[in-house]
């Protein structure tokens, strides 16, 4: 029988509708206005601390729409922005500066929805509001750390080939080498000579000294490398936020932009954002005496650092390995529930490791934690001035030789766990980074935006249903049908893909998508008006209509959609957000306009002798 869906494909078409509908549905409840308290490095929030909170609230006569305690963060829900403004001033005054008190939205989405993973459309910058940041970098510590990472290769490498040096250290923009001997110097003058591309190599036989400096070429590609991995490791860190469609590139020489959608207050941004925590591993050195060290005595090849835990601790200055081979990192427990970080590290990190640890069982293994703060000065030549903070997080003797995978303890809290584990698994920075601008968007000038794109998308929708209602009569209804379904589907996949970001061009590719979802219903109603006239009858007019646009439909569509995916691949943050929802658009479009007005047809009219269709 012409016109009829089997069961299984009119249910299909209802599950889908109802399971984009359910995911659209956390759209309609908005936002709250919130106030999120987070602990520092050395706190924890914990219920005491959360009724502090709910006593400042009630000596200011406020009451709270919601107070929720999860993952060592309590989130304070409020009825207006005058109300957060006011909670947030009042409880940063309580709690002071060990907690980041910090202004946020909230989701006002009902527990069932949430339980079920449905959560609202992510806003970007244009239309939310949000943070914009412009970063300086370091380069001055770019190159210490790049040029220490090449000294340390030159001492190993000497090491192997059994040349005896006495000194290898950084000179400028070099690395320079002192050689024990004559016959050392002419070794490593043979060895050294030409081995490393990029460094051109000058020596000095009366002070059996030999220099390795880095061209003109290899500087600027140093710099640009030092870049490009803090723009990478900033999107990492981004991406570890939360934050949805967020913008990070590079700026002129040594600056970089970050655009944060949603942002309210920057505390946190700035905390993940601007810390150049990073790990280095290394092993103490037990033959000499730390007193003789804080006496002034340090003895060579060794350094004295602080130690969290109290006192000082003399290390070796050979590094088993820096936190720039780490791949992932977790926090948790160990055996008597103290915090810890648990570590893995790729596959030349884990050939150091096990390669340092081998002969060094017994032994004691110490963790530096290395982090950068800018002071706010500048140096004669305009760059920023940072402070290099170490100190011994964990000392610990080596059980067994040790591989890919172990774990950190010694730390302070559950929270300093969290973010370390953070900042270890998207990266340390190459250089350490200043704020040196910072500009807010207000969530005023995103409301207009949304609410004149609303306005375009609504007055597109309404013209498009009156045309086809007058022009197509009842099959017009349907279209209208299908069209309405087509926005709910969009919402829902939207609100559904986790990365997926509705900007200002995204709604302007709604708005397309509206216009252009009719289009296959004009082209199928058209044909069905062919067969008509063709003296079809009804049912061969609708079976025939639909047959034959499909080709039509699909060839229209999957060149649209190409291009669609190309301004997605090589577009910037805008296009993508066009490119996003005119992909969506396009699909959802071609399902509701093929597959959703056959079965809403086949149902009124399929199956049955009719004489007349009203198209």
């Amino acid at each position: 029988m012409l016109n009829k869906y089997p069961l299984w494909k009119n249910l299909m078409v209802v599950v889908i509708l109802a399971v984009a509908a359910l995911y659209a549905l956390p759209n309609i409840y908005g936002e709250d206005f919130a106030v999120q308290v987070s602990a520092t490095r050395t706190t924890t929030v914990d219920t005491q601390v959360m009724g502090r909170v709910e006593d400042t609230l009630s000596e200011l006569q406020i009451t709270p729409k919601a107070l929720t305690l999860e993952e060592g963060q309590l989130l304070v829900r409020l009825s207006s922005d005058a109300e957060q403004l006011r909670a947030r001033e009042a409880i940063l005054r309580e709690l002071g500066s060990d907690y980041v008190v910090a202004l946020n939205l909230a989701p006002a989405t009902p527990e069932w929805l949430d339980a079920l993973g449905a959560t609202p459309m992510k806003l970007g910058l244009d239309l939310r509001g949000g943070v914009h940041f412009l970063m300086e970098v370091d380069m001055n510590e770019a190159m210490r750390k790049i040029l220490g990472q090449m000294r340390d290769t030159i001492r190993t490498d000497l090491r192997e080939e059994r040349i005896r040096y006495t000194r290898v250290e950084r000179d400028g923009n070099g690395v320079s080498v002192t050689l024990r001997s004559a016959e050392d110097f002419q070794a490593a003058l043979r060895y050294l000579d030409g081995k490393y591309e990029g460094y051109t190599l000058s020596d000095n036989d009366t002070t059996q000294e030999i220099t390795l400096r880095m061209t003109e070429t290899k500087l600027a590609e140093t710099q640009d490398y030092a870049i490009s991995q803090n723009v990478t490791i900033l999107r990492n860190r981004v991406n570890e936020l939360g934050v949805a469609e967020p913008l990070v590139q590079r700026q002129g020489a040594d600056r970089i932009v970050v655009q944060l959608p949603g942002v309210q207050d920057t505390a946190r941004a700035k905390e993940i954002l601007g810390a150049t925590a990073t790990l280095e591993f290394r092993m103490v050195d037990d033959e000499n005496s730390v007193r003789d060290a804080e006496m002034g005595r340090v003895p060579f090849g060794s350094e004295l650092y602080p130690n969290r835990s109290g006192g000082n601790v003399l290390l070796k200055e050979d590094v088993i390995l820096t936190g720039d081979h780490i791949v992932n990192a977790s926090s948790g427990f160990d055996e008597n529930q103290r915090p810890q970080v648990n570590i893995s590290l790729d596959g030349v990190g884990g050939d150091k490791m096990s390669l340092a640890t081998r002969d060094n069982v017994g032994k004691p293994m110490a963790t530096l934690f290395i982090e950068f703060k800018a002071t706010g000065d500048r140096d004669q030549e305009g760059n920023i001035v940072f402070e290099r903070q170490e100190e011994v997080i964990n000392v610990a003797n080596i059980q067994t030789r040790l591989g890919s995978n172990f774990r950190i303890t010694g730390l302070d809290s559950v929270q300093e766990a969290q973010n370390l584990a953070l900042l270890l698994r998207a990266g340390a920075l190459i250089a350490p980074i200043q704020i040196v601008e910072e500009r807010t968007v207000g969530p005023s000038l995103g409301q207009e935006n949304i609410n004149m794109g609303m306005q375009a998308i609504i007055w597109g929708f309404v013209l498009v249903l009156a045309f086809m209602v007058m022009y197509y009569k009842k099959f017009g209804l349907v279209a209208n049908l299908a069209l309405a379904s087509n926005l709910v589907l969009i919402v829902g996949v939207m609100s559904m893909i986790p990365g997926a970001t509705l900007t200002l061009p995204g709604m302007a590719g709604i708005v397309l998508t509206v216009g252009m979802a009719v289009d296959a219903n004009v082209l199928i109603f058209e044909r069905i008006r062919e067969e008509i006239k063709a003296k079809r009858s009804p049912q061969q007019a609708i079976h025939h209509g639909y047959d034959s646009a499909l080709s039509t439909i699909a060839d229209a569509n999957i060149t649209t959609l190409i291009v669609a995916i190309i301004l997605f691949a090589v577009g910037t943050g805008p296009v993508k957000g066009f490119a996003v929802t005119l992909a969506i658009g396009i699909v959802t479009s071609m399902f509701t306009a093929i597959v959703g007005t056959r079965a809403v047809i086949n149902a009124i009219w399929g199956g049955k002798r009719i004489e007349k269709l009203s198209v």
